[in-house]
């Protein structure tokens, strides 16, 4: 199975997480924390990140301020109220299935 399958539909996820984390955070420091966190074993395309910045911003999970940052500008991303909720929620959902996965992957049939 392909790793980054299992990224993909835990994206939303990871991002509203690192966003929880660190209050706020542009693009490429949210691409730059993945692979630094899973120490490159996962790496974050843009072409995968933006869509889905995008799609959390039109569901008013995240929110976006601008920045002129040592004349570069910046677009920041921080989470709503509903934000901070969904990614609780969010986190817990994955917690609960990756603890369900760990019990079938080394389950054993009883000789009952």
């Amino acid at each position: 199975m392909d790793k980054d399958k299992i990224i993909k539909g835990s994206l939303s996820t990871i991002v509203l997480q690192l966003i929880q984390n660190n209050n706020q955070m542009y693009g490429y420091e949210i691409t730059k924390a993945v692979k630094e966190a899973s120490k490159g074993k996962m790496e974050l395309s843009e072409a995968a990140l933006y869509p889905t910045l995008h799609k959390l911003e039109d569901e008013g999970l995240i929110e976006t301020e601008t920045k002129v940052v040592n004349g570069r500008t910046r677009k920041y991303y921080s989470l709503t109220k509903k934000g901070n909720a969904e990614s609780v929620d969010q986190l817990a959902i994955l917690k609960d299935a990756i603890a369900s996965l760990q019990n079938v992957l080394k389950y054993k049939l009883s000789n009952g």
